[in-house]
């Protein structure tokens, strides 16, 4: 693979303020999941409901932002100098790093038998959220070597504890992946994307054909007795071919804004791919309907269209009209996006196993509890900044 001498090796703030604004919402979007009585269109629609709200616009919109900086990465890493073995290992290990946090999440929500675990499971959910931070912090290059190894290997024996101290409502020892959770579905999307992308070395026309392979799949795997659906590894590709679609959507577009000697001042092909993206998701509607929770094409390209909507305001906004400092209110959260997603599960299982009740039951319902979803997505900002500043930051 060769290097993109056309790709800027600089940081695109418009990325990075889609990545903060997208984390924004989310960490509102599931704190106002346990508010009571508020209007459907701000929460995740039902399986059966043909509809989305902008909840349902959050995960897209992270895998979208996934794609978008692909390209960056491997740019970055090829311009530094890695060769391909270093590439590839990093790929996997950021991907099974999501994979296996994702799993652990997922176990600590439900499927457990509490009457026969030896610690809590409250106690057990806040160690699986909280031994991703000592092994997959960032440290400071004088950060003591002994101490180090002490904290990552140790979150490491933990996490392995942790897997034989869990006991399934089965009786049987040991966790199991009842579904990905969000950041495994990220991961196995991930790997997917990145293994293609580096076989084709990157190149727009591959990803666009890779984008319409996924979509196919994607199609082909919610239709009655189709053989992918009948058959458990292809399956298995396909269901995580869903999200790989908007991950590489968002390479298509990346591509199409950096990849190239002279941006022009009206990117035309981005138009074009922001109106085949909605049309694709028009016309697939009314065979599969628009549901996040079944993964449907209509949902993945509608998800797409508005996110390339979205990043191309952003784009004029920040990189042509150079108005950036409204921005850094997110990049906090844009710097440390693996720590905040996993920050507030932390402080649940915190007050859940020491059964502390911070806020009043008047701000878990209605107004109060939008009101209250906001402002604790505001003081989740105001901490990774605070994280940011102590070098607490978590990169896989």
């Amino acid at each position: 693979m060769k290097i993109k001498e056309n790709l800027s090796n600089k940081r695109i703030v418009s990325i990075d303020a889609l990545r903060g604004i997208t984390i924004f919402v989310m960490i509102f979007v599931n704190e106002l999941a346990s508010i009571k009585d508020v209007p459907q269109w701000m929460k995740h629609m039902s399986a059966d409901a043909d509809a989305m709200t902008f909840a349902d616009l959050v995960f897209p919109a992270f895998l979208f932002i996934v794609g978008m900086s692909v390209p960056f990465a491997f740019n970055a890493r090829l311009i530094k100098g890695d060769s391909p073995k270093v590439i590839w290992a990093y790929t996997l290990k950021r991907a099974l790093a999501l994979i296996i946090i994702g799993v652990y999440m997922v176990n600590s929500e439900y499927g457990y038998d509490a009457s026969k675990m030896i610690i809590a499971p409250a106690f057990w959910g806040l160690l699986a959220y909280s031994m991703p931070i000592p092994i997959w912090n960032k440290y400071a290059k004088d950060f003591p070597v002994w101490l180090k190894n002490t904290l990552q290997y140790g979150g490491m024996l933990v996490l392995v504890m942790l897997y034989f101290l869990y006991v399934q409502d089965t009786g049987e020892i040991g966790m199991t992946p009842k579904w990905w959770g969000i950041l495994g579905l990220i991961g196995w999307a991930y790997l997917f994307t990145v293994v293609y992308y580096w076989l084709v070395s990157g190149r727009l026309w591959a990803m666009i054909a890779f984008l319409i392979v996924c979509v196919i799949a994607n199609s082909i795997n919610l239709t009655e007795e189709s053989i992918i659906k009948e058959t458990y590894w292809l399956n298995f590709i396909a269901g995580h071919l869903t999200h790989a679609s908007l991950v590489s959507a968002g390479v298509v577009i990346s591509l199409l804004f950096f990849d190239q000697k002279v941006a022009p001042k009206i990117n035309w092909m981005v138009i074009v791919f922001a109106v085949l993206f909605f049309v694709t998701g028009y016309l697939l509607r009314p065979y599969f309907g628009i549901s996040k929770i079944k993964g449907t094409p209509s949902w993945t390209m509608f998800s797409a269209t508005i996110c390339t909507v979205l990043f191309y305001f952003l784009y004029w906004l920040m990189e042509i009209k150079k108005q950036t400092k409204w921005s850094n209110f997110f990049m906090p959260a844009a710097a440390n996006p693996l720590l905040i997603y996993i920050l507030p599960g932390i402080i649940y299982y915190f007050c859940k196993a020491f059964s502390i009740h911070i806020i009043p039951g008047y701000f878990r319902v209605r107004v109060p509890g939008i009101i209250w979803s906001l402002v604790f997505s505001t003081i989740m900002l105001f901490v990774m900044k605070i994280c940011n500043k102590y070098k607490i930051q978590l990169q896989l």
